[in-house]
């Protein structure tokens, strides 16, 4: 039995790096598979490496004995998927995901999972570009940028037909605003070849057109409650997240606009063509999101878009 090594010298034809269980279990994470067995799986490959006793190895055999574990730990499928993700590690073309939906139903916590799976290190909110745009518009100039999605309404000026749905027109119309930004960030992220996920109630279906942005790969998503009460405890949760800021009252005091909003932008999703992901459980919808959009980007990239089913099969794989 060889000694065991204590550090592990991974070459490829520009680098020479030490071998790292967190960089290995993030590679691992973005085939679909939960945290702590991505983990698991890259301190059995090190543990590997270490009983063959060489102290340096090629990035080829590490991926060889990644892909044996994988196979005998997870499945064929996550596999197929480890390969795919290295190469679309080597894209010229960045990655962008745009993930939409009505407040409070899981976007940024869903955002904040992806990023660590994919190790994207640019997440932007929506309401973030709302809030710098606000800085440069003054209120009597924009009201709209001054309210919530739900409550954008409140701040239309001009006189509506009884028979329009001011909730969903004023929505619309935030959005709208919130959209110049959102193209400025993409824009930015597509010329500097970065990774990128924009999230928000603004990221409407059919607002933005991913033609636009040829230079990258774009999945689009949107997320859903389909509940009522759970939606409801989702504003709970987040009171006590955020240590009170983002109070539980308001959002549940305005529930019937939040859930109307909700029940139009899935109405456009269907239009559009745009998966919907229920939210019920974050570790399983992260699961499907990560396969579904490594599924999509692979398809894109090597055959053209082909989106039928495959988020069914994401989630089916992921429970």
């Amino acid at each position: 039995m060889p000694d065991r090594l204590q550090k592990i010298i991974i070459t490829d034809a520009e680098h020479r790096l030490p071998y790292s269980k967190g960089l290995m279990s993030m590679s691992i994470m973005a085939t679909g598979l939960p945290p702590d067995q991505a983990y698991n799986i890259a301190s059995d490959v090190h543990e590997t490496l270490r009983d063959e006793g060489n102290s340096t190895v090629s990035m080829e055999h590490v991926q060889e004995i990644t892909e044996e574990i994988l196979a005998r730990e997870a499945g064929v499928e996550y596999v197929e998927n480890y390969r795919k993700w290295r190469k679309l590690t080597k894209l010229g073309k960045p990655v962008i995901i745009l993930l939409g939906g009505a407040t409070g139903v899981g976007k940024s916590t869903v955002a904040t999972m992806l990023a660590a799976r994919f190790g994207i290190t640019r997440v932007v909110s929506t309401d973030a570009i709302r809030e710098v745009m606000r800085s440069s518009f003054a209120p009597e100039l924009i009201p709209a940028l001054y309210n919530s999605s739900f409550s954008a309404s409140d701040a239309l000026r001009i006189p509506l037909p009884k028979t329009t749905d001011k909730v969903i027109l004023g929505f619309l119309e935030q959005s709208a605003m919130v959209l110049v930004g959102i193209r400025a960030i993409i824009d930015r992220a597509v010329v500097e070849r970065t990774n990128l996920i924009v999230e928000g109630a603004h990221v409407v279906p059919g607002i933005l057109d991913s033609q636009y942005f040829r230079d990258s790969f774009v999945v689009q998503m949107v997320l859903s409650v389909s509940d009522e009460s759970e939606h409801r405890s989702h504003f709970e949760i987040r009171e006590v997240q955020t240590q009170g800021n983002r109070p539980f009252r308001k959002y549940i005091d305005n529930i019937e606009n939040i859930r109307r909003i909700q029940d139009y932008v899935l109405e456009l999703a269907s239009e559009r063509k745009v998966p919907v992901f229920p939210c019920h459980n974050i570790d399983s919808v992260v699961s499907a999101i990560t396969k579904y959009v490594l599924e999509q980007v692979f398809v894109d990239y090597t055959e053209g878009r082909g989106t039928r089913g495959m988020v069914e099969k994401a989630f089916e794989s992921s429970l």
